[in-house]
């Protein structure tokens, strides 16, 4: 259907209740003319009168009525769709959709969710907990929170936290038995617990510095997990070594559940980042979370 035969449609159902062009012209927005030459040409295409016009008043013809019974409900839940999308351009309401790393949100952005809530009670929130890198966009989600080094190129990307130090962990009960590595080439010999970040590739290029030289260690994997909740559980459980963001665990090394092992090779990311597509439409709902973010003083 082409756009002005939708125009005269609206226009032919407000004419019709309203009895009058300028009333219905009013409700659109548009001049009294633009109304009647609408619906002149919708009677055009359609090879049939719709409106009977005198000077003193404007009815709808058999016809009209006819077309109207029939075609009115589904008019109404157009100008209803309208009337409903337009309320997403002013406010901040719907449903937020966001895609993140399941650690983050314990350590980091649960109290930031919670106050959000409160300050803008008609968005609710999705978080969808993925560890493995996807196409946050094609998926239907409004943005994504990754580390720098794996955002696509065509993103906006707004920092969150960092930089973020990486370390590994292992439980107490796992070292005293394995044995605590000196060197990271040591963890060669380690049972060592890896994450999937893609259906085709796992983390097992863990990450180290020595002297201002970084280098990587290819592990060898002994346990793969796609969730890193249940990795950190593997790791607690004393199953091997995890290679996790120090924050994410500080609990579990302030109580002693968990030891950090090669501290001196540790090294750091950028950071968490919050990324939108270039390419779509920021609406209200995502800039409110982004405009709360830094008046959380996050961003």
């Amino acid at each position: 259907m082409q756009s002005d035969q939708l125009d005269g449609l609206i226009a032919l159902k407000l004419v019709a209740e309203r009895r009058n062009f300028t009333a219905a012209a009013t409700e659109l927005g548009v001049s009294a003319s633009a109304v009647s030459q609408a619906i002149k040409q919708l009677e055009g295409r359609l090879g049939v009168a719709l409106l009977s016009r005198t000077t003193r008043s404007t009815s709808l013809t058999e016809a009209g009525e006819q077309f109207l019974a029939q075609a009115g409900p589904a008019l109404d839940q157009i100008l209803s769709a309208l009337a409903n999308v337009g309320t997403y351009a002013q406010k901040p309401s719907g449903l937020l959709r966001l895609n993140m790393p399941r650690m983050i949100y314990p350590w980091f952005l649960a109290p930031i969710i919670a106050s959000f809530r409160k300050k803008f009670p008609e968005v609710a929130v999705e978080l969808f907990f993925e560890d493995a890198t996807s196409d946050v966009i094609g998926q239907g989600f409004d943005a994504g929170i990754r580390l720098s080094d794996v955002l696509a190129k065509d993103m906006v990307a707004m920092k969150l936290v960092g930089p973020v130090r990486f370390v590994p962990v292992a439980s107490p009960k796992y070292l005293n038995k394995a044995g605590r590595p000196k060197h990271p080439k040591d963890l060669l010999g380690h049972e060592c617990i890896v994450s999937r970040i893609t259906p085709e590739r796992i983390y097992d290029r863990w990450e180290f510095e020595n002297k201002g030289t970084e280098f990587q260690v290819q592990v060898k994997p002994a346990l793969i997990f796609n969730d890193s909740v249940l990795a950190l559980r593997a790791a607690l459980d004393g199953l091997g070594i995890m290679y996790a963001a120090e924050e994410a665990v500080s609990d579990q090394l302030s109580s002693g559940k968990l030891e950090l092992v090669l501290n001196q090779y540790s090294t750091t990311s950028a950071g968490f980042y919050l990324y939108y597509s270039k390419r779509s439409q920021v609406l209200p709902k995502l800039r409110a979370f982004i405009d709360h973010l830094k008046a959380e003083g996050v961003v």
